[in-house]
């Protein structure tokens, strides 16, 4: 199974290519390039290199947020064009999911992706990681950081990573002490979007791409103004 795997959630974007749950190929970029302006020709670049066509795919993978509304409503439409004219079939995947995906591997352990929301807030969860994968603790969603970390066990190691983590590191630690690790792995994630994608398309969890929305958390600036 070929695998078309997206993030257009944050700065970080990326682009990954697999041939079932393997990466076979990845662009990333933090470049000040629009995710407009670079997606499409790193999706060109991708597949041509590796000899593939649109229609030769078997599904896609997209992050559908948290994250940047702006960045969010490129991917989403974009995966829509591309599963419209190949009729192939669509994952959707959570940003926090992705991001504690990265620390899947060895033993089980506390995940706490953090994306900076801006405005003061944090979108996160608590997930713990297994041989089953994620087991969500704290629910997904947009909080205060201070609101968060009040939720947190105290009495246990967790890891953190993301985007929130340059903003908020340091209250983190304040708040957990010894108890807070900080991993050094990169944000992006369209290659961990596509294993967990892989994952949902072999269980048929996909979703029509007219059906396919956004994870937000929050109203937009311009839901709020109404």
């Amino acid at each position: 199974m070929k695998i078309l795997a997206l993030d257009t959630t944050t700065t970080s974007g990326s682009v990954a290519l697999l041939d079932n749950a393997r990466p076979v190929g990845e662009i990333s970029s933090e470049a000040k390039l629009s995710h407009s302006e670079r997606l499409l020709a790193s999706v060109d670049f991708l597949l041509k290199q590796n000899g593939l066509k649109i229609e030769d795919l078997d599904g896609f993978a997209v992050a559908a947020g948290p994250g940047s509304f702006t960045g969010i409503r490129i991917g989403l439409s974009t995966v829509k064009a591309f599963a419209y004219a190949s009729g192939k079939p669509v994952a959707a995947v959570s940003t926090l999911e992705a991001l504690s995906w990265k620390l899947r591997e060895g033993a089980a352990r506390l995940v706490a992706p953090v994306v900076d929301a801006k405005k003061g807030e944090i979108y996160s969860a608590l997930f713990e990681t297994g041989k089953r994968g994620l087991r969500e603790i704290i629910p997904q969603g947009a909080y205060p950081p201070d609101g968060f970390l009040s939720l947190l066990p105290s009495r246990r190691i967790i890891h953190f990573l993301g985007s929130g983590v340059r903003v908020y590191g340091d209250k983190i630690a304040a708040y957990l002490r010894d108890k807070a690790r900080f991993s050094a792995r990169s944000t992006f994630i369209a290659a961990e979007v596509g294993m967990i994608g892989y994952e949902k398309l072999m269980k048929h969890q996909t979703v029509d791409f007219k059906a396919l929305e956004p994870i937000y958390f929050r109203r937009s600036q311009a839901e709020e103004k109404k």
